[in-house]
């Protein structure tokens, strides 16, 4: 198996260089034998986004057909996943005048403005959503038209031109909800502090994704002496289930009803059934 597959990357914090620990991106040891791809290979000082990871994966899933073997999409970016499925919106650039106006806005103001010029938009989304709120705000000042407007055009999917084994894993909660809070205590133990003071050394734009990946807002705090370790642990911690309740929710629903969903606990037994089906996979793929 592991000569005819190519691991890929479609987490979103994989793929920056400076979050090796933070963003649990596998070890040289755990990849060997194995090539991997679009892991760690964007520096921190970079905005990487879905679009630009679409692209890259685009290249390297034809890179792997044509050489014979079966790219195997890793990850739980959801939004990564769908724009290369299914595409994205052809936004045009953002006025950077009406971005700059947005984006200072307080949230609340916002989302009224958002039902005045996009009530549909404001409707569907959460008014304390900041970041999305601003987006459909932007866009909709920006061009003229609302954001589900330039969504219905997507354009760049390849969902209809691969042929797609998805499983979508969904441990139980509970397990899921202690198995995140042991891996952050881990990574204060095993590096991530020193990670954290590494990127801020760099004196960063504190708005940069890289600087607002679960962990690092946190362990900063510490480093400025705002807060004491533990309660920089235990607010990674709660970033970090809260996160991984949106995602389990998200991989729920999302997903065409027809993928797949694991439930059962990653034991060995539920492991060695995961393997099996990729085997399978690239047997017949």
């Amino acid at each position: 198996m592991a000569g005819d597959a190519v691991v890929v990357n479609a987490d979103a914090s994989q793929v920056y260089a400076d979050l090796a620990i933070l963003s649990a991106r596998p070890s040289e040891e755990e990849m060997a034998g194995i090539p991997h791809r679009l892991f760690g290979h964007v520096d921190g000082a970079e905005a990487h986004n879905a679009a630009r990871w679409s692209d890259e994966a685009r290249g390297v899933i034809s890179h792997a057909h044509d050489a014979g073997k079966v790219p195997v999409l890793v990850g739980g970016t959801g939004l990564y996943l769908r724009t290369l499925l299914y595409g994205i919106a052809p936004v045009p650039p953002i006025d950077p005048e009406v971005r700059e106006a947005v984006r200072a806005l307080p949230v609340a103001d916002a989302h009224a403005a958002l039902v005045r010029d996009d009530p549909a938009a404001a409707a569907r989304l959460n008014p304390a959503d900041s970041t999305r709120v601003a987006r459909a705000l932007e866009v909709v000042r920006s061009t003229g038209r609302p954001l589900a407007d330039w969504q219905q055009a997507r354009e760049g999917g390849i969902a209809d031109a691969i042929t797609l084994t998805p499983l979508v894993l969904l441990p139980p909660r509970e397990w899921l909800r202690d198995r995140c809070d042991r891996r952050l205590v881990q990574m204060f133990d095993g590096g991530a502090i020193e990670e954290v003071a590494a990127l801020l050394a760099r004196g960063l734009d504190p708005d940069l994704p890289v600087m607002r990946a679960i962990g690092v807002p946190q362990i900063a705090a510490w480093l400025r002496g705002e807060i004491g370790r533990d309660d920089a642990l235990e607010q990674a911690q709660a970033a970090t289930r809260q996160y991984a309740k949106r995602q389990f929710t998200w991989f729920r629903h999302q997903p065409p009803t027809d993928w797949p969903r694991h439930t059962e606990s990653l034991n060995i037994d539920s492991i060695k059934q995961i393997a099996i089906k990729l085997h399978d996979t690239l047997l017949t793929g």
